[in-house]
């Protein structure tokens, strides 16, 4: 897929040494596991208003009108940061839409994505978002966007890297004089990967797709199709649903195979639809007679290898 992936990244989960106490918050995954595939952009929003590391903690505070402000220190001298981390968060996000994908920094109130302390006059509660992160979200509704804590999660992980991979392989096709053909294939080649993320969805973009010669701008259609592909693609995909895919392409070998083959490859789906087996056993069945029967629909179809796999990410499913 050519060059490096560009991916946004609070700085402090890079290792840099930009938190209110002068620390970091190194985050493994990103700095060792993703870092050959992708070219990371680090931004620390706290340090980029002008603040010091260290610096006094800020906190998300809620006013009696229900706004949501940001505010360093504790109260009677904190001060308020809410206009500065705005402004910038807009004006830093408008400059990204070439990432491909974003990992913010949980919990913090400029980057934390979900459940973030939010104080008020009655103490406080995990329900906020960090201003910068939600800036972002909001300017580029169709980038994924991660925080660090919840890619721990297995099934999270596999799904965020699922998205940056085909974000930026369609960001790619942008960057090139559309076509029709050209956007065709791309949905063509992600057809089993769409399914196994949600079926409804999937039957929703066909037609649209279908559609695409009455746009007037091919353009128009092409940042419309974004939109509704990462949307899709924002389900995590579900064992019945890879069932269902696993199916599907077996299908493609049935009049190849002996009884026997067959028997086996339906015991390995099954198997694998039971949780007994890990996808990748059923997946590696289906590669190996893709080679010895090949089939340029099912070759093509990114659903094989979404990413490399040596990020090993479908070993736990």
């Amino acid at each position: 897929m050519g060059n490096k992936i560009p991916i946004g990244i609070s700085a402090c989960l890079m290792g840099e040494k930009v938190r209110f106490d002068g620390g970091h918050r190194r985050f493994a995954f990103a700095v060792d596991d993703l870092a050959p595939f992708v070219h990371f952009e680090p931004i620390c929003p706290e340090m980029a208003i002008g603040l010091t590391a260290p610096r006094p903690a800020l906190r998300l505070v809620k006013d009696p009108t229900g706004r949501i402000g940001m505010h360093s220190g504790k109260s009677p001298d904190e001060q308020d940061l809410t206009d500065a981390m705005t402004a910038f968060s807009v004006r830093q996000s408008q400059r990204l839409t070439h990432l491909s994908g974003y990992i913010v920094c949980a919990k913090s109130p400029s980057c934390g994505m979900e459940r973030v302390r939010v104080y008020d006059r009655g103490g406080s509660q995990k329900d906020g978002v960090g201003l910068f992160t939600q800036a972002l979200m909001r300017q580029l509704p169709w980038l994924p966007v991660e925080e660090n804590g919840r890619l721990n999660d297995p099934q999270l992980r596999e799904n965020f890297v699922a998205r940056v991979f085909t974000l930026f392989e369609f960001n790619q096709l942008m960057g090139q004089p559309l076509t029709r053909g050209g956007l065709m294939a791309f949905h063509s080649r992600y057809k089993l990967l769409l399914l196994a993320h949600s079926q409804p969805l999937y039957r929703q973009l066909g037609p649209f797709v279908a559609a695409m010669d009455r746009w007037d701008s091919l353009e128009l259609f092409a940042m419309e199709y974004r939109n509704r592909l990462m949307a899709l693609l924002a389900n995590s995909a579900t064992r019945p649903n890879h069932t269902n895919v696993l199916m599907h392409a077996q299908g493609y070998f049935r009049r190849h195979l002996t009884n026997q083959q067959r028997q086996e490859l339906a015991l390995l789906i099954d198997r694998y639809r039971q949780g007994l087996q890990p996808l990748l056993a059923p997946i590696t069945l289906l590669k190996h007679y893709m080679a010895e029967y090949p089939d340029d629909w099912l070759a093509q179809q990114r659903y094989f290898e979404p990413y490399p796999e040596a990020l090993r990410l479908r070993y736990g499913h």
